[in-house]
Formats: structure tokens, C-alpha cells, sequence
């Protein structure tokens, strides 16, 4: 009889694992100007078969980037409303999808876009302000006021007047954790930031700063699982600059465009990602192309084609591939949806399973483990 229990027991506890690893937190930050959305809203989300359940929301104004910290505990949010832009941080209990605010500080720079954080720090990308600034993270996950603050000032020679001053575009760490990439849309440069994450003052110096494309708009970039290749995605021309990366040092490899040859209408690249099995690359572009390309990683970590499909929506500023990589799922700023895709794991092609999340102005997706 006891040996029955233990077997029922140990069958009921695997089970409630299975169960447990199949779901997923999905935080949803959105444009809330306009009304269509009122802040952030946490879902659960089910690798098994993708269906959705809303557990929660909270008010906030423009949270259009968000971060969960390493032990799920805090949520740290941008909210962009040009100079009066501020950061904020919140409370996150993981189970039930709780948010609770915590504090906000200035963000020291108009209309931050991206931001990053670690046990020390939380590390904020101004747009329009061209500028990084470093928050310290007090013992209740609460912001400290900023500790550093670093001001890009070069531009470059874009027509439409978006190159006339520094505009950063991503704030992210190498996933060897001892530097940061801060890409400059607006200079059309990427620095390269050495990280000492313990220093009270100035964690950041420069290590290395490219100079990519004049003209291209250096946008997002992402890192192979290994950490040996790294892909840069191009906001002006959609196109996707691969590298070798080793110790803080980034060398090109490949450039390879996002769009057939004869595609006469607006690009706007946007988001670009790795997928968990570190096989394939997807980037969105929005503009008239309205598009998500895939790419296969060679072993040398140069890009082959796949395909091109519709993101089927409009605007397809951000998008996430579940931790499983069975899913990718885009959010369409001005279509205000969320379009759910099947990944195929050994072609990386994408299929629309039909199911959608009715959303106002998504533009940020972030998993994270219960």
C-alpha cells in the first residue's frame, strides 16, 4: 500500500511538472496613448498548444519596453513620453501575474526605447534623448537614482533628418555578461561598453565602437545560444550584419538583405531574434513590407535564406519565440493583435496556427518561467 502511495505520488508530482513547464508567463508592454491599451498586461501562455489566459494587468503610461529580473521577482518598464520620460520598476509574483508598483525615476533622456537589467543594474536606451543611463537596483528591487549617464552626440547622413543626432536603439549585455551593446540608429555606430556591474560610479567605459553602413539605421541585435555569432538587424534598409563575437569584440562576417531585390516600398526593420536551438534567425520589418524573414545558421554562423511570409497584421515592431521554441509570436503595433506562428524546428519555417490575443497596440513581448 505505501509503495502504491509514493508511486501515485511521484506520478502526481511529475505530472504537476510536466504541467508547470508547459506555461509560461507573457508580459505584454503596449502604446497606451490613444487609449487602445491601458499598460501591461501578464498572460499565461501554454507551449503545448498555445492557448492564452489574461491573470493580470496594470496601469501605465506608454510601457513600450519591458525587462523581468534573472529571479522573476521585479519587472522593470520604459515609459516614453518624450521629455518627461521616466522609468519605472514593479513588484512581479510570477504564479498569479501580480504587478505592483515600486517607484520611477527620470529616465534622463527623451523617449527611451529598450532597457536591460542584471542583480545591479538596470541599463536604459534613449531614443530621442541619444543617451544611456544607468539605474542602480535597491534591496526591494525599487530604481536608485542614476548612477551614470553617458550622452552619444555624432549623426549621419540619412535624408529624412532621423540621423541628425544620436539615437540609441538597444541597450543589451553580451552573454558573457562583462560588456554591453549599445546600438546607435542615429550615428549609425555600435559601441561596445566594458561592464564592471559592482562600480558605485561609471560601470561603463568604452571597449570598441563600429561603424557600420552609412545610412542603415543599426537597430536590434541578438546573440547566438553559444555566444560565438551575433546578428545585427537594420531599422533603414531591413538588412542583417553577421559577426563573430569573442571577448567584447565584434567582426563582421556576412551582410544579407531581409527583402527581395525588387521590393520598392518602405522597410522599417525592426526586431530580430535567434531561436532557442540557436539554428535559425528571424527579423520583422514593418513599413510596407509587413514581413518576418528566416534565415539558417550556417556553422560558420553566416545566414541562409529560408523564406519571406507576412507577419499578417501591421506593424510588426516586436516580436518573441517561446522558450521552447515551438512558437514565435508577433505584436502588431497598429493592427493591435498579437498573430501566434508554429514554428517548424527542423526547417524553421513558420505556419499561422489561427490564434490571436486582441490587444491594443502591442509592442513589446516578454517570456518568462513561472
Amino acid at each position: 500500500m505505501r509503495k502504491l502511495v509514493y508511486l501515485l505520488i511521484v506520478m502526481l508530482t511529475a505530472f504537476e511538472a510536466q504541467a508547470q513547464n508547459a506555461n509560461y508567463n507573457l508580459l505584454i508592454g503596449s502604446y497606451t496613448t490613444g487609449g487602445k491599451s491601458k499598460g501591461i498586461a501578464v498572460y499565461n501562455f501554454n507551449t503545448k498548444d498555445a492557448s492564452t489566459l489574461l491573470k493580470n494587468t496594470i496601469a501605465a503610461t506608454n510601457p513600450s519596453y519591458l525587462t523581468v529580473s534573472r529571479d522573476k521577482k521585479f519587472v522593470y518598464s520604459v515609459n516614453e513620453t518624450g521629455a518627461t520620460s521616466t522609468v519605472s520598476a514593479f513588484s512581479f509574483q510570477p504564479n498569479s501575474g501580480k504587478l505592483v508598483f515600486l517607484n520611477k525615476q527620470d529616465s534622463e533622456g527623451a523617449d527611451p526605447c529598450y532597457l536591460t537589467a542584471d542583480d545591479h543594474n538596470v541599463i536604459v536606451a534613449n531614443y530621442s534623448g541619444g543617451s544611456i543611463a544607468v539605474f542602480g537596483r535597491n534591496a526591494d528591487g525599487s530604481l536608485a537614482a542614476a548612477k551614470q549617464i553617458i550622452q552619444h552626440t555624432g549623426k549621419s547622413i540619412d535624408p529624412l533628418k532621423r540621423q541628425e543626432s544620436a539615437h540609441v536603439h538597444m541597450t543589451l549585455f553580451t552573454p558573457d555578461q562583462h560588456y554591453l551593446i549599445a546600438n546607435d540608429l542615429g550615428e549609425d555606430q555600435t559601441y561596445v561598453y566594458k561592464y564592471t556591474p559592482g562600480m558605485v560610479n561609471k560601470p561603463l567605459a568604452v571597449a570598441n565602437v563600429l561603424k557600420t553602413n552609412a545610412g542603415t539605421g543599426p537597430r536590434h541585435l541578438a546573440f547566438s545560444p553559444n555566444g560565438k555569432f551575433a546578428y545585427l538587424a537594420h531599422e533603414f534598409n531591413g538588412s542583417i550584419t553577421a559577426f563573430k563575437y569573442n571577448k567584447g569584440k565584434l567582426n563582421s562576417i556576412q551582410e544579407i538583405a531581409t527583402t527581395p531585390k525588387d521590393f520598392n516600398g518602405k522597410i522599417d526593420g525592426a526586431d530580430i531574434h535567434v531561436s532557442p536551438d540557436g539554428k535559425f534567425v528571424y527579423e520583422s520589418n514593418r513599413g510596407d513590407a509587413n514581413s518576418i524573414s528566416v534565415f539558417a545558421i550556417q556553422s560558420n554562423g553566416s545566414l541562409k535564406f529560408v523564406e519571406t511570409i507576412s507577419t499578417l497584421g501591421k506593424g510588426p515592431r516586436n516580436f518573441a519565440i517561446d522558450p521552447t521554441g515551438t512558437y514565435l509570436l508577433v505584436a502588431h503595433q497598429y493592427s493591435n493583435e498579437i498573430v501566434i506562428f508554429k514554428r517548424n524546428p527542423s526547417t524553421g519555417k513558420l505556419s499561422d496556427t489561427g490564434k490571436r490575443i486582441q490587444t491594443g497596440a502591442p509592442v513589446c513581448l516578454v517570456f518568462s518561467a513561472k
